[in-house]
């Protein structure tokens, strides 16, 4: 081999040298981009899960206050037009104003005593006669 070959072939040795170094190099980053995409898929998914959980809520404190507006409504002797519900997250809170502590005390029992109901919150008041 001649001069020109040797180095022609030294050359096109150290390009092939240079190109198996970064091909390796970016198999390694590929690797690590596979697992970047893997670990971004699971966040979204936990992401999704939360929202999801947070949707189911809503919708079972939406369904418990209509339950217990419902329970008060036909409750005889309690005006439940003057008496307000909400939940959240399972726990609901009266607020409003009935005429007696009889009542005060009814209210609660009937909004206790609905499925789904954890905790009531009395923010209830006796109108002074």
């Amino acid at each position: 081999m001649d001069i020109r070959s040797k180095s022609s072939f030294l050359i096109a040795a150290m390009i092939a040298g240079a190109l198996l170094v970064t091909g390796c190099g970016q198999r390694g980053s590929s690797d690590s981009v596979g697992q970047k995409m893997g670990q971004s898929s699971e966040k979204l998914a936990d992401k999704a899960s939360t929202a999801s959980s947070k949707v189911a809520q809503a919708v079972d404190d939406s369904t418990i206050t209509t339950k217990v507006k419902a329970a008060l409504v036909a409750e005889p002797g309690l005006k439940s037009a003057q008496i307000s519900v909400e939940a959240k997250d399972a726990t609901v809170t009266l607020s409003g104003n009935v005429d007696s502590p009889d009542q005060k005390e009814r209210a609660k029992q009937v909004a206790s005593s609905v499925d789904g109901v954890k905790n009531v919150v009395d923010g209830l008041s006796v109108k002074s006669s």
